[in-house]
């Protein structure tokens, strides 16, 4: 019942999502239009992270220069941080799976599209294309995929440490928290790095799509 179930809902939402790429089709703008359009929206938001975790590394720079000011409102803004990082990360989840969604549209309507060439050499040259776009396409992925890697360990030592400072509320809380810094400055300048790639790694596809 239960796989019954779960094939009925995929069939309900390819459903949604071809009626969706349809209603764009009928204003002009293709698969290849909205992919290139999803690519853009998650670089956006892998650098609106970068700035993001920048600033949480930052406030958690200033709770170690801790200047007297209630321990409270420290701790308030470093839970902010961190629940504001958690929820970048979470955009470019949400952003990457987005891609990946009309990519396989995308792909999937090529290949099928292809077959119906009579022209021998237009059909050749369309396979030859489409495998050429789906290995730039694999690659960028990857590096997408490799960067929000790096998100998960970086969430989970800041939640760590938000969580240690709220149930110990005073400065020797602050001494204790000095030792992890190092760690937390090494995961988020690795995460940043690769999220360069990424970022670097979608303009080329971008700019790639947009000369062929």
């Amino acid at each position: 019942m239960k796989k019954l179930i779960l094939v009925a809902l995929l069939t309900i939402c390819a459903s949604c999502q071809n009626a969706y790429y349809a209603a764009w089709e009928k204003l002009g703008i293709e698969k290849r239009d909205i992919l290139v359009d999803r690519v853009e929206d998650a670089k956006e938001s892998q650098e609106d992270a970068q700035q993001q975790f920048s600033s949480a590394l930052e406030e958690f720079s200033h709770l170690l220069n801790f200047d007297g000011r209630e321990l409270q409102d420290v701790y308030e803004e470093l839970k902010d941080q961190y629940e504001a990082s958690e929820t970048s990360a979470a955009d470019v989840s949400k952003r990457i799976d987005k891609v990946e969604s009309v990519a396989e549209a995308l792909f999937d309507e090529w290949q099928e599209e292809s077959e119906k060439y009579t022209n021998a050499t237009f059909k050749r040259d369309s396979l030859r294309q489409l495998k050429d776009t789906q290995r730039r396409y694999k690659s960028l992925v990857a590096a997408m995929r490799k960067a929000e890697s790096k998100m998960a360990p970086v969430l989970s030592t800041l939640r760590d440490n938000v969580l240690y400072l709220k149930h110990n509320l005073n400065a020797s809380a602050v001494g204790a928290l000095q030792g992890e810094f190092k760690g937390i400055k090494q995961e988020i300048g690795q995460l940043i790095a690769e999220m360069n790639k990424a970022i670097s790694a979608s303009n080329k596809f971008i700019s790639s799509m947009e000369t062929n």
